[in-house]
């Protein structure tokens, strides 16, 4: 067998398929969801405790150095913490909307499964097969 034609039967599969179009969608949801966080829910946060915008918060390990010119000779040092909250927030949110999803389409898939009785036992079904023959003679 070619490695063409093995590629074209690994990717046309229906799980691999199924598994590209998730996660570009879950891409898609992942961006709704980081702009839900940081551009509608973040703001009024930091409004309600002063002001804050949460990825402006950092520690100064040291400040920098700039020489007489205003040029810059030497990078601040800082530790970014208050970007960390942020992507914290969109990952607690993330997750928590991912998991309302899940919650959403098992519910469902389980009234789908109630609605449709499963079918009887083979050796049910041939029972009651039977019954029916001998009830027509």
């Amino acid at each position: 067998m070619s490695l063409a034609k093995e590629f074209k039967e690994f990717a046309m599969r229906g799980n691999v398929v199924d598994m590209a179009v998730g996660i570009i969608i879950g891409g898609a949801f992942g961006k709704i969801v980081s702009s839900l966080v940081a551009d509608v829910l973040m703001p009024p946060i930091g409004y309600l405790i002063g002001g804050v915008k949460f990825t402006d918060l950092k520690f100064v390990m040291n400040p920098g150095v700039l020489d007489p010119t205003n040029t810059i000779k030497s990078d601040p040092v800082t530790i970014n913490y208050g970007n960390f909250l942020q992507v914290t927030f969109d990952f607690i949110i993330i997750a928590f909307a991912i998991f309302m999803m899940v919650k959403i389409m098992n519910s469902m898939k389980k009234k789908e499964i109630a609605a449709s009785p499963a079918p009887p036992p083979a050796d049910v079904a041939l029972l009651t097969e039977i019954r029916d023959l001998l009830k027509k003679k």
